[in-house]
């Protein structure tokens, strides 16, 4: 069993992102570049490029961010890639209407 897990991100060749797992990052990368599962999202956007990716001892933790990472907007995933926190603490913001933030204390 390995004993780390790696979440990553690949920009793909039509400017989308894929967030993913793997325990070897750099032949999971190699794996979405050759193709083999036609199926696969990242198959007709070759060539993918790896632009982020974060070390994990934990498998729990590491399923846990790449869930959350996959519900980000564009912009919070490129605030991470160029690790710009106080984009990504922005773009974190609830901005609904029924905020807190809207409710004056009385």
């Amino acid at each position: 069993m390995h004993k780390h897990l790696y979440v990553y991100m690949l920009k793909c060749s039509d400017d989308s992102y894929y967030v993913g797992v793997t325990n070897d990052v750099n032949r999971r990368l190699e794996e979405h570049n050759i193709g083999g599962n036609t199926t696969a999202y990242t198959f007709s956007r070759r060539l993918v490029e790896l632009v982020y990716f974060q070390l994990f001892s934990d498998y729990n933790q590491a399923i846990n961010w790449e869930t959350q990472l996959k519900k980000w907007s564009r912009k919070k995933k490129e605030a991470l890639i160029i690790e710009n926190w106080e984009s990504i603490k922005m773009l974190s913001e609830c901005k609904n209407e029924t905020s807190h933030k809207n409710y004056e204390e009385e």
